[in-house]
């Protein structure tokens, strides 16, 4: 399953000037906060966990809230998820990948996951 997002950073540049933390309070979790260099990382963070949403297929709300998933940094730098149980077992969630990048004013993430009850392509 694949998800795709697309922010515009000075949205989110917006929202921080105008709430502070609080506004990465409600999509980031104290340890992610520390991750946050600026407006544009925070952005990708946002569209990291808009894209896992838009892979498992509910989009961000009951099933999968910004604070089921975990964005964390490799030790080379590399942005990985760590997703919640209700997550891992309401998916069957195998393994997933993230990759987030920024252009101009725009972050842009995609993410892949692999469930064990993925739908399979449908014969007509």
């Amino acid at each position: 399953m694949i998800g795709i997002d697309l922010i515009k950073t000075s949205r989110m540049n917006r929202l921080i000037e105008r709430f502070g933390e609080k506004a990465l309070h409600k999509f980031l979790s104290p340890q992610e906060i520390l991750l946050i260099k600026n407006h544009k990382t925070a952005s990708g963070f946002w569209a990291a966990k808009e894209a896992c949403s838009k892979a498992l297929g509910v989009g961000i709300g009951a099933e999968c809230n910004f604070h089921d998933i975990v964005i964390y940094k490799t030790s080379y730098g590399a942005p990985k998820l760590r997703l919640s149980k209700k997550l891992l077992n309401n998916f069957n969630i195998l393994d997933s990948s993230l990759s987030i990048t920024h252009d101009g004013d725009y972050a842009i993430a995609v993410v892949v996951i692999e469930s064990a009850s993925a739908d399979k392509i449908k014969q007509f």
